[in-house]
């Protein structure tokens, strides 16, 4: 137990750059939400409903996170910073990174049924703060959410995902990134999709510039031209 929990620890200090020891870790919030969780999800898997509530309003109350006890968390969940909600359906794999303001939502199904209404992360997701992941849609292995993109579709597996809706920036995470991406979030120019689109409108916008400089310059031209003409006709 206590070398499970080791390795816990220093999956966690492997992810944030902040802590200096691992006792700092254990004040960690996020980590005493996983901790309470667990004894929760124990009492809500023994369909003891009421005292799996009164475990989870205990830790939100002290911790700022709201994970609901009938939520399946793997290894060495990392929530960092808190102020997240996880859903009851909500399944989450092994070395998953969460960081502040998440949502792991739930839809309301038409039919009245609870059943799998909350996301699945799948090993190695990487979560940025602010964004909202909803449905019963699956997050593959090792794909990265964006700060503050809204995500209701499946993400392909390596996938970085950003915006509102959010979209793949159409590199996978393996392919450019091998390390772990803080926020989940890729702010250099190899995750941003965007690019080659800004660089042909500003192409297209020097073109236009120049056909309008030309058009200008032959319409002052004409003028120069017809001034002559004007002053000869006035004079006679």
């Amino acid at each position: 137990m206590f070398a499970g929990l080791v390795r816990y620890l220093d999956s966690i200090v492997a992810r944030d750059p902040a802590p200096r020891s691992r006792w700092e870790v254990l004040l960690y919030p996020g980590l005493w939400a996983v901790a309470w969780h667990r004894v929760a999800h124990a009492l809500f898997n023994a369909r003891l409903f009421f005292l799996a509530r009164a475990v989870n309003h205990l830790s939100r109350f002290l911790t700022g996170i709201d994970i609901h006890p009938g939520a399946r968390i793997g290894k060495h969940l990392f929530i960092d910073h808190g102020f997240t909600v996880i859903g009851e359906t909500a399944d989450i794999g092994d070395n998953v990174t969460i960081y502040q303001c998440v949502t792991l939502g739930g839809t309301n199904p038409a039919n009245g049924v609870g059943g799998k209404r909350h996301p699945t992360l799948e090993d190695n997701v990487i979560v940025g703060s602010g964004a909202q992941i909803l449905g019963p849609i699956t997050v593959g292995q090792r794909a990265r959410v964006g700060a503050n993109a809204v995500v209701t579709d499946d993400v392909p597996e390596g996938a970085t995902m950003v915006g509102v809706k959010a979209r793949s920036t159409l590199v996978k995470a393996e392919t450019w990134a091998q390390d772990f991406i803080p926020y989940g979030t890729p702010c250099k120019e190899g995750g941003e999709p965007a690019g080659p689109r800004i660089e042909g409108l500003e192409a297209e916008v020097a073109a236009l510039r120049a056909q309008l400089e030309e058009l200008l310059a032959e319409r002052d031209a004409a003028k120069k031209a017809d001034a002559p003409a004007s002053r000869t006709r006035t004079r006679s």
